[in-house]
């Protein structure tokens, strides 16, 4: 499977990392895949079936509840991970794969896992 992302700067790049991680994470029944999608203000983690192409669970800074929501921006993607990992365990879940989206560990991407993880998921 190849594919050819052509083009510069930081959103190519990211797609072709995104690319790359792909083939190597796919989501079963039994370990699904926790997707993170970053936009500049908000969070959406997503727990993914890839085997039945099924989205299981998500959670976004988009919901009502993170409305008017005075938090720091890695405070609210810790609060997304925390929810996602709530949701889950409600659905059977309890482990899953994590996929990055391209994106770099760290900051509001690693808040989220952190988040998954002290909800009870494990990541």
């Amino acid at each position: 499977m190849s594919y050819t992302v052509k083009g510069k700067g930081k959103f190519v790049a990211r797609r072709r990392r995104h690319l790359r991680v792909r083939k190597r994470i796919i989501g079963t029944p039994e370990r699904p895949r926790l997707v993170v999608t970053r936009s500049n203000r908000h969070m959406v983690a997503q727990v993914i079936d890839d085997v039945a192409g099924h989205t299981i669970v998500s959670a976004s800074t988009l919901e009502a509840a993170y409305r008017g929501d005075d938090a720091k921006k890695v405070e609210q993607a810790r609060k997304v991970g925390e929810r996602i990992a709530e949701r889950a365990k409600a659905a059977g879940i309890t482990a899953v794969v994590f996929d990055r989206g391209g994106n770099k560990y760290h900051g509001r991407v690693a808040a989220v896992a952190e988040g998954a993880r002290d909800g009870g998921l494990s990541v």
